[in-house]
């Protein structure tokens, strides 16, 4: 039998528990539910009615509120009663899903809608309940029952919320006001290059406990010893001090029990040398259970590390290239923002054949389907925060709304294997607030998980001022430990021959990873290379690329841009575009554009 050896840590540098001010349920995605996906009622709202009473009648929200405010879910209780809405008799909408792709008169609409369901409920005798969603785009204010819980701001992130003392024996309703409305102090702000999908995008479920149940745990290779796996665990509930854990690994005959400390946590450590290492081409994961005794959940994780070494990005101890492609969270062939398992698992697919043991999750959170999914195919993952273009830098609550993102990102999928960058930013121009504000994610990123990489989509400039020499410009490429850029040279920046005229001037002794190159084409339409919207312009585009990003010296990986063409309102140019960003390697209906099969090539040979 593997010796197994367990010691408490008396401190937790290296694996600190974090809960979210939420209270974030760890692995929901294994964990009993009761699913209240399906259609729900909604109401559209722009004037946000919805929470006044009629006509000239205000009232306080919190103590008095009418009949009339959405949230109570009335109806009439005399046939003269004057009541200005019915959710019961309300169109119906499919919840995960957004309302742009769903219904064509909300295609463009950004506003409040409100969404109601009713179900029944039983709650056993001893249990709490708690409602979660897994995502709300954008502002989500939640009413249980009439009683608001809350508000959620941040449209890719999980939330949950108690509903233990309010929930009845019989009928309940639930009603969510989703806000999409951009927003200049917002994560991201007023302009991006995507779709602003609005409102459930994903699951809802109620998730019933134990009086004191598994809030929380951090299990992963020691990055200093990979023959020794490190956990943090800890408790919700009344009863968390001194408590027993059951920890098990069956397959690695790893299994003991711990005490919890007056806080409700426990950390441990074991060694074992029979560990066998998850990589891309056996992504190996292992059963495990924590139990309670009163509350028993199960995961299946991968052990890894990720370091880099001067230039080199370092697997388990061995370089890796990483041979990527960047990936919108859309369906192509349903259309709209992409949210079941089967939306994940065609994505990954076209990855791994086009040659990828990489995926770059741009420009937020994607489903929690695409990193469990990675972990089982063996495709190393990045994973980004919002923070896009030009943010509101000297905003403090702007900077909460980021750090609490990317908190509760880190808090979903922190025992992914897969997952192995996190990014804070993409192309934000530099400025004395905005690296304040890059260095103090960096730092609480950091502060949560120390087992994986930063990066982020870094400024350049010309070197010496010289246009055919490039050079990364920004002061947190010191921070970071993979140096990543975005460059269109021959896209925004000349034709594809300027490519040959390029060259690059890295001074951070890092490895670089490109993570974002390419243009545009239309499927099907077909011309000489020098066609700009051709199939053969974007071919010869990423072949004149591959061949110039092929002389960085320190290249250890790249995910161009992208997988596959997306709706975007800033592409209107007519016949060509019509609302779709055409950079994809296929297109909006799945169709292979020459382009493809040259990336494959490239990789097939790396």
């Amino acid at each position: 039998m593997t010796r197994i050896m367990c010691s408490v840590i008396a401190t937790l540098f290296i694996f600190p528990l974090f809960l979210q001010s939420q209270d974030l349920i760890m692995n929901v995605y294994n964990r009993e539910t009761t699913s209240l996906d399906g259609y729900w009622k909604y109401i559209i709202d722009p004037y946000e009615n919805g929470y006044y009473n009629y006509r000239y009648q205000a009232f306080d929200k919190q103590t008095n509120p009418s009949k009339n405010a959405f949230f109570k879910n009335a109806k009439q209780s005399e046939p003269s009663e004057l009541l200005e809405y019915n959710f019961d008799l309300c169109d119906s909408i499919q919840v995960p899903g957004d309302w742009n792709s769903q219904k064509e008169a909300l295609l463009y609409y950004e506003g409040t809608v409100w969404y109601k369901k009713s179900f029944d409920y039983q709650l056993a005798e001893g249990k709490r309940l708690f409602v979660y969603f897994g995502a709300a785009n954008y502002k989500a204010e939640i009413y249980f029952n009439g009683h608001k819980l809350g508000t959620h701001i941040g449209g890719f992130t999980p939330f949950n919320y108690e509903i233990t003392e309010l929930v009845n024996e019989g009928e309940n309703f639930i009603v969510v006001k989703v806000d999409n409305k951009r927003q200049k102090d917002g994560i991201p702000t007023l302009n991006t290059d995507w779709w602003n999908y609005g409102g459930l995008t994903r699951s809802v479920k109620l998730v019933e406990t134990p009086e004191t149940f598994i809030q929380d745990y951090f299990i992963q290779l020691n990055p200093d010893d990979s023959n020794a796996i490190t956990a943090s665990i800890s408790l919700n509930g009344a009863m968390i001090t001194d408590q027993s854990i059951e920890l098990k690994i069956p397959e690695l005959n790893l299994s003991t029990i711990l005490k919890t400390d007056s806080t409700g946590n426990a950390s441990f450590e074991f060694q074992s040398n029979k560990i066998k290492y998850w990589f891309p081409q056996k992504p190996k994961l292992y059963d495990l259970t924590i139990s309670t005794g009163a509350d028993n959940i199960s995961d299946q994780i991968g052990f890894r590390t990720i370091k880099t070494a001067g230039a080199d990005i370092l697997l388990n101890g061995e370089p890796i290239f990483l041979k990527g492609i960047s990936i919108h969270e859309e369906n192509p062939i349903r259309g709209g923002r992409a949210y079941s398992q089967q939306d994940a698992k065609q994505l990954l697919d076209w990855a791994q054949e086009l040659g990828c043991n990489f995926v770059r999750l741009a420009h937020y959170p994607h489903n929690e389907h695409m990193v469990r999914l990675a972990d089982k195919m063996g495709i190393l993952v990045w994973e980004e925060n919002p923070v896009y273009w030009t943010i509101s830098w000297d905003n403090a609550d702007t900077y909460d709304n980021a750090q609490n993102q990317l908190s509760e990102l880190i808090a979903r999928d922190k025992n992914r294997a897969s997952v192995i960058i996190w990014s804070m930013a993409n192309e934000t121009p530099t400025s004395k607030s905005r690296n304040i504000f890059l260095n103090k994610l960096a730092q609480h990123a950091r502060s949560l998980d120390q087992t994986r990489l930063l990066s982020a989509a870094l400024e350049q400039k010309n070197y010496n001022d010289n246009p055919f020499v490039r050079t990364i410009d920004d002061p947190f490429a010191e921070v970071v430990d993979v140096l990543s850029f975005n460059e269109y040279i021959g896209w925004y920046d000349g034709l594809p021959d300027k490519c040959e005229k390029i060259s690059w001037h890295i001074e951070q002794n890092k490895p670089v990873l490109i993570s974002e190159f390419g243009g545009g084409a239309k499927q099907g339409l077909h011309g000489r290379k020098e066609e700009r919207w051709t199939e053969e312009f974007q071919e010869e585009l990423y072949i004149q690329s591959l061949e110039m990003l092929s002389q960085v010296e320190q290249l250890r990986g790249m995910s161009p841009w992208i997988l596959v063409d997306f709706r975007s309102p800033r592409r209107p140019l007519p016949v060509i575009q019509d609302g779709w960003n055409r950079k994809g390697l296929l297109s909006d209906d799945g169709k292979k554009k020459k382009a493809f099969f040259i990336l494959q090539e490239y990789y097939s040979e790396k």
